[in-house]
C-alpha cells in the first residue's frame, strides 16, 4: 500500500491541491499532519537541500544552464551515506505516522 504524504507547506495545501489528493489518492496523510519547516521531519528539505543551496551558491550563478551545472556538479560531491541516511530517516517517520494514524 502507498501512503502520499503532503507536508503542510502553504504551496503544497492549496485547497484544490488537498481536494485532487483525497479524490486521487488512496491513503492521503492530511496536511495538517505534518507540520512545515521541520528539520526533524523534513530531512531531506534540511540535510539534502541545505547542502545543494551551500554548494550550488558557493560561487556566482552566471545563467539558468551554470545553474544547472552547479547543481549536478553539487549533487556529485554529497555523499550517499548523507543520502542514504536522509531517507532513512523520512522511511521511518512516515512508519510512525502511519501507526499513529491507524491507531
Amino acid at each position: 500500500m502507498t501512503h502520499f504524504l503532503q507536508d503542510n507547506a502553504h504551496v503544497h495545501r492549496a485547497r484544490d491541491t488537498v481536494q485532487l489528493l483525497q479524490q486521487e489518492t488512496l491513503q492521503f496523510i492530511q496536511p495538517d499532519l505534518w507540520p512545515p519547516n521541520s528539520p526533524v521531519l523534513n530531512s531531506v528539505d534540511y540535510c539534502v537541500w541545505g547542502l545543494m543551496q551551500e554548494g550550488v551558491y558557493k560561487t556566482l550563478v552566471r545563467d539558468i544552464s551554470n545553474l544547472k551545472q552547479q547543481g549536478i556538479d553539487t549533487w556529485g560531491t554529497i555523499p550517499q551515506s548523507i543520502i542514504d541516511k536522509a531517507i532513512i530517516i523520512i522511511i521511518i517517520i512516515i512508519i510512525i505516522i502511519i501507526i499513529f494514524i491507524r491507531s
